[in-house]
């Protein structure tokens, strides 16, 4: 009786064993996917824009500096809120709301049936709170500084979950919700996040991405014009202008990209479309500097993300560059660029912040976004505005001004990079069917 039990004690321990294997060591793919940018609400009208080289970027009024340039979405927040909840609420997380909406429609996956405890939220942030913090300080000036108009919904607006959290409250999702905050690397954070988290078993389904609201903060217009990287120029669709040599700065945006991630085996069983399949992955840290990149590291961040890929880098199609239309920036990433995909001739290297300028937390996300139309018409998308190609950005497949019809694309490294020396790297490929 002993040895009976003994050995069904040991075949469920065996069982378990496996099961937690198969878990940790799952494909992880993309089955659906949200998006605003400044040059449209849907993927196909940002891939239509994209391949057209149509940027959008607009001049606003900001609060203490008059006109600055921005990239301004469109889309319409009372689609998914009621009147009452974008009042009370932040932009972030509107945004948060529109994109998570339009990824699970796109998904296909049956929301009303779905176990929303095993649904997990997971939203890169450059920063969260500001935006709210200083519209409150600005409103108590018109009372002098009277905090009794104060607004009672300053708490739950400036927490660093809230973003993420309003998404939850939205649409009834009862698994863990994070807000991650990586600064301009956090759109590809937030997918990595989602990913080890379904291989962690701790969701089925991963709502995972980014978002960002930083048009609507004067501190981060003023912060990068102290710095000298604050873009101008007369033409704004111009002003964001990656690798040409009269780069001047960053143009600020605004915008989100949330995607449905899956273990491959669950997307299956549902007769799930499969968007991509997020092959590999890496984030490290530069250690050397608040603001400037070190290119050393970035190499080791792309090749580790390959290394975890089993992929080598003449693999790659295409590689998306964080790169932010700043002098020092866009050299120190071509030469990690260069360093990793040297002699690799059928690797083309594009840029999407010449179209939208710098989303800040949603960046790695939506730039990936624009990228993965190629997996089915094979074009790549240019870098516009390169009038005059900066000797030290010149890499030999660099795509300027016109599409590049590539044919078949199987791999795209999106690069995600950020101040303190956060880097991120993401290897996607078409899903093969294997």
């Amino acid at each position: 009786r002993r040895r009976e039990l003994s050995f069904f004690a040991g075949r469920l321990v065996s069982l378990a064993h496996f099961d937690v294997f198969k878990i940790v060591n799952s494909r992880i793919v993309i089955t659906g996917l949200g998006l605003t940018s400044p040059i449209g609400d849907t993927l196909q009208e940002m891939r239509s824009n994209l391949l057209a080289g149509q940027a959008r970027v607009e001049r606003i009024d900001m609060r203490y500096m008059g006109e600055v340039l921005a990239g301004v979405c469109r889309f319409d927040p009372f689609k998914y809120q009621k009147k009452k909840e974008v009042r009370i609420g932040t932009r972030a997380a509107s945004i948060g709301i529109y994109c998570a909406n339009e990824a699970i429609q796109n998904s296909g996956l049956d929301w009303d049936n779905l176990a929303k405890d095993r649904v997990g939220v997971y939203v890169g942030t450059t920063e969260h709170g500001n935006v709210e913090t200083e519209t409150e300080i600005y409103n108590i000036s018109q009372f002098d500084y009277d905090t009794k108009f104060w607004s009672h919904h300053h708490n739950p607006r400036t927490v660093a979950n809230n973003p993420a959290g309003e998404i939850t409250i939205n649409l009834g999702i009862t698994g863990p919700h994070l807000s991650i905050g990586a600064a301009c690397a956090a759109g590809n954070a937030g997918l990595i996040q989602g990913l080890q988290m379904l291989r962690l078993g701790e969701v089925d389904v991963a709502i995972a991405g980014g978002v960002s609201e930083s048009i609507h903060t004067f501190g981060i217009f003023a912060g990068f014009k102290s710095q000298g990287a604050l873009a101008v120029h007369e033409d704004p669709n111009k002003a964001s202008r990656p690798f040409d040599i009269d780069r001047n700065g960053i143009v600020v945006s605004e915008g989100g990209c949330l995607y449905v991630l899956e273990r491959l085996e669950d997307a299956l069983a549902r007769g799930s479309q499969i968007i991509a399949e997020i092959a590999g992955y890496h984030i490290n840290s530069d250690a050397t500097d608040y603001v400037l990149p070190n290119p050393e590291r970035q190499t080791q961040c792309m090749n580790k993300a390959l290394e975890k890929a089993g992929m080598t880098p003449a693999d790659v199609q295409i590689v998306n560059t964080h790169a932010t239309s700043t002098p020092q920036g866009d050299i120190q990433e071509c030469a990690a660029v260069r360093e990793v995909f040297m002699g690799c001739d059928d690797t083309w290297v594009n840029n999407t912040k010449s179209y939208i300028g710098h989303a800040m937390g949603a960046a790695g996300a939506l730039e990936l976004a624009g990228n993965l139309p190629s997996f089915d018409d094979g074009m790549i998308h240019p870098t516009i505005n390169v009038d005059r190609l900066d000797p030290q950005c010149e890499l030999p497949t660099l795509v300027t001004n016109q599409p590049h019809n590539h044919g078949a694309v199987d791999t795209i490294l999106n690069n995600s990079f950020g101040m303190l020396g956060i880097n991120s790297a993401l290897v996607v490929k078409r899903f093969d069917g294997g």
